[in-house]
């Protein structure tokens, strides 16, 4: 009973997974494949303009241009072509492959070269960095992407299959960051993207051979065995080769990766100071030595002793070894802005910039409250001439503003006081008319008045009353 489910499991899957009743004839696959190892003629010209626009893409840092690149691009016929030789053990077109693929290659790089030697923008944008750092997963991409691309090729239904593995196996972008690094001297960004188009020339190809071999397909008739084996373990042996700096980026990037996640686990949780917060903070390792640079602006810290007690945590976060260097902001001689990132200047400018602009709307309501405090303060000076005409009675005066409290509520209101001294005592009426006159050229309504023995001698609330 087992045997018979297993069996009929087997069936089943089998059915999913069966390819001959979807493939096209291995002549008329081999026919197509074949035609596209061509570089004469109009695919060189179409390559060359693959090529410019592809490193317009890559100058401009644009995505959708680099994508439209890679769909124009025909490097992906002479990759397939070798899959297909060495599958079959035509060596013929292996040979013709190669060398048609060695000047695409050539022809790319050169194009490249010329286009960035000549173009005013020299800087490295994010999607020329990201073709220099190939990994393990360029070569799983590489690999799967290949066999996607046979599969189709040989299908008798292709959908979008070939436009999605151009995109996804990207090999335009290598050739024109490798150009780029020739064009600007710099051997880094030469080697690691040609070190990628190697990576997904070759799986793509090693990919190609073995679809080749899941679809059946028959050796050509005169195959020499001794001569098949020796091109077998030649591909073997470059499959192997090229893999092996990847897995060792791959190591790299990931310890990296696990490093910058352990520091920003220790500097979430250890740096929370009153009045002082983190600014920035860099995660490096150089020449072996973990680097961790953490910047804070706020109140000043006693770094040498915060430095030394957090140093001490580092190994609960797997940070042991590291190297913690603390830049506070207020510490202008310590600070280095070439060490420092674009991120980090920018958070810096914005936080001094709004700093100086409260500190400046503070300047001007200070002014605005001093203006008017001066122009209160020479309100008596002002009127003291009409004062002498109009009311002989007065000695001296004193007008200034003053905040009452309400003692049952607490409620604050600012009222216009006027401190008087007279020469001789005035009548209630002329004491009306004096407090109408105040108000008026002065422009304070409730104004009160008091005498210099701080004594209310008319207060604006009994003016209506009396």
């Amino acid at each position: 009973m087992p045997q018979q489910i297993l069996s009929s499991l087997k069936t089943y899957l089998k059915g999913y997974f069966n390819l001959s009743e979807f493939l096209l004839p291995q002549a008329e696959a081999e026919a197509s494949i074949r035609e596209g190892v061509s570089f004469r003629g109009m695919n060189s010209m179409i390559l060359i303009a693959a090529i410019f626009i592809a490193s317009l893409g890559l100058n401009t840092n644009s995505t959708a241009v680099i994508i439209g690149a890679m769909l124009i691009s025909p490097l992906m016929g002479p990759i397939i072509g070798m899959g297909l030789g060495v599958g079959i053990h035509d060596f013929g077109l292996i040979k013709r492959s190669f060398h048609n693929l060695t000047m695409a290659t050539a022809i790319s790089v050169i194009t490249s070269t010329i286009y960035f030697a000549i173009s005013p923008v020299t800087e490295g944008s994010s999607e020329l960095l990201a073709r220099t750092s190939p990994t393990i997963y360029d070569v799983f991409i590489g690999l799967f992407g290949g066999m996607a691309g046979v599969l189709a090729i040989g299908s008798r239904s292709k959908g979008n299959v070939i436009p999605g593995v151009a995109i996804a196996t990207a090999l335009m972008p290598p050739l024109c960051t490798a150009g780029y690094g020739i064009a600007t001297l710099q051997l880094h960004y030469f080697l690691g993207a040609f070190y990628l188009f190697l990576i997904n020339s070759i799986y793509i190809a090693f990919a190609t051979t073995i679809g080749v071999k899941l679809m059946g397909y028959h050796d050509v008739a005169d195959t020499n065995p001794r001569r098949a084996l020796k091109v077998k373990r030649i591909v073997y042996a470059l499959v192997i080769v090229t893999m092996i700096p990847s897995i060792y980026l791959t190591y790299t990037m990931v310890r990296e990766n696990s490093f910058r996640r352990n520091v920003s686990r220790f500097v979430n949780t250890e740096f929370h100071f009153p009045g002082t917060q983190v600014l920035d903070y860099k995660a490096n390792i150089t020449n072996g030595q973990k680097l961790i640079s953490v910047a804070l602006i706020g109140k000043a810290l006693p770094v040498d002793s915060v430095q030394l007690a957090l140093t001490a945590q580092l190994p609960r976060y797997d940070l042991g070894g590291a190297s913690l260097s603390i830049i506070q902001g207020d510490e202008r001689a310590n600070f280095d802005p070439t060490a420092a990132s674009s991120t980090m200047l920018r958070d810096i400018y914005q936080v001094t910039q709004a700093t100086i602009d409260r500190q400046t709307a503070t300047i001007d309501s200070l002014r605005t409250v001093n203006a008017e405090r001066e122009r209160t303060d020479s309100l008596a000076a002002t009127i003291s001439p009409e004062l002498r005409v109009l009311f002989p009675q007065i000695k001296d005066i004193a007008i200034t503003r003053g905040i009452v409290s309400d003692v049952a509520t607490g409620a604050l209101d600012t009222v216009g006081v006027a401190l008087v001294q007279y020469n001789r005592p005035m009548d209630r009426a002329t004491r009306q008319k004096f407090v109408d006159y105040l108000e008026a050229r002065l422009k304070m309504p409730g104004i009160s008045i008091v005498e210099n023995t701080s004594r209310v001698i008319f207060p604006t609330s009994q003016k209506k009353t009396e």
